[in-house]
């Protein structure tokens, strides 16, 4: 592999030069995290000259003809790659083995081995390649880690909740990620319930070790996947049949057999983005609502509160990512902006808490992958760490 650039040097002389490899909606979010964490977006690759060349000029950027020229574009130092998940690995490994630093899209792959294969090539390259679990940067989920961390809810008897959204609801809609191929083999679990199961084991300290799950398919078949994005199509078109899930639930145990429990999907009508836990302990209980992030529900034997984000008190993490005042709502876009300004420190040589890396990609992947053999076969299954 190339030699990682110089964090050092680069950093001095100007702000780090990002390419994007995708022109969907997740690119355009990396794109404005980018520009808030400080960075340069230099160029962009899309799924063709044209697009690259459309999207270019949308974001004042550069269009590449393709990769090799992006790689080969020496003001480039960090890629993000926001392709459908079947490019995901081919495109991160070519980065890493060209010197660049990278921030991946998940899943890292369509496979575990696929996940394996980047979590070992970042390791051996040195370089920073992390994994946009973003939910990790609500400031007051951050609160409730420090608590955890300081003893306040004692020991943990229970860990639940569920991830709901909506947008698969309409029997028109579909997309690339309906397409085992192109999206992977767990559709629901692998794009969401991945991102509950990171957040709820790095706030609880917890790793779920094993799982029994089910799923179900509520919408047969779908208009063919024809584009790179999720979109409704004409009813008139032709028209394939589903075989990832739209729902599913699982039960999990962690290494020290705590129990937990997990319902996710994305057909549930008016659920936006619901990402929500619950974590119960000896002492006291801590609830988080992704879309309602501003607060968070703190529960006692005898009381119950909410506590508000405040960059003026509680924890220093909690602080720290509370950009602004009290009261003047903080979400989605802002994680996104703390974490690419977290990866861009750790390029630097910083070491922030809580950045998410290619090695909580491969816990994910091997999340799913025990989910698929278990969903298959109803079993309890373990999940296979190193």
């Amino acid at each position: 592999m190339a030699p990682p650039t110089n964090p050092s040097a680069t950093q001095a002389s100007r702000p780090l030069g990002a390419a994007v490899i995708g022109a969907g909606m997740i690119a355009e979010v990396h794109r404005r995290a980018i520009r808030a964490a400080g960075g340069d977006v230099v160029g962009v690759l899309a799924s063709s000259p044209a697009r690259s060349l459309e999207v270019a000029r949308r974001w004042g950027t550069t269009p590449y003809e393709d990769l090799p020229s992006l790689l080969a574009d020496g003001s480039v130092d960090v890629v993000h790659v926001c392709t459908p998940n079947h490019t995901h690995a081919d495109y991160t490994l070519q980065a890493l083995t060209a010197g660049k630093h990278v921030v991946c899209e998940k899943p890292l792959g369509v496979s575990i081995e696929q996940a394996e294969r980047l979590a070992a090539a970042a390791e051996r390259s040195g370089l920073t390649a992390t994994v946009p679990f973003v939910y990790r940067y609500h400031p007051l989920v951050r609160e409730i880690r420090r608590r955890r961390q300081d003893g306040e809810f004692g020991r943990w008897h229970l860990l639940h909740g569920s991830y709901l959204q909506d947008w698969m609801l309409s029997p028109e809609a579909s997309g690339w990620r309906v397409d085992p191929a192109r999206g992977g083999a767990s559709r629901a679990f692998a794009d969401i319930g991945s991102h509950w199961c990171d957040l709820v084991q790095w706030v609880s300290g917890e790793t779920f070790t094993e799982l029994t799950a089910a799923s179900s398919v509520a919408v047969g078949e779908r208009p063919a996947a024809d584009t790179a994005s999720f979109s409704a199509h004409s009813a008139d078109g032709p028209r394939t049949r589903v075989e990832t899930e739209d729902c599913a639930t699982l039960l999990l145990r962690t290494r020290r057999g705590l129990l937990a429990s997990l319902t996710v999907s994305q057909v549930s009508a008016g659920r936006k983005n619901r990402l929500w836990f619950e974590l119960d302990g000896s002492r006291g209980s801590a609830v988080f609502d992704q879309e309602n992030p501003e607060t968070i529900w703190l529960g006692a034997e005898h009381e119950s509160r909410v506590v508000h984000r405040d960059p003026h008190h509680s924890s220093a993490e909690q602080r720290r990512l509370s950009v602004l005042p009290a009261g003047h709502p903080q979400g989605y876009a802002d994680c996104f902006a703390a974490f690419v300004s977290d990866t861009y420190a750790a390029i630097g040589g910083a070491a922030p808490e809580g950045l998410p890396t290619f090695a909580d990609g491969l816990r994910a992947a091997r999340l799913v992958d025990a989910f698929l053999s278990s969903s298959r076969t109803g079993d309890w299954t373990k999940v296979k760490y190193a």
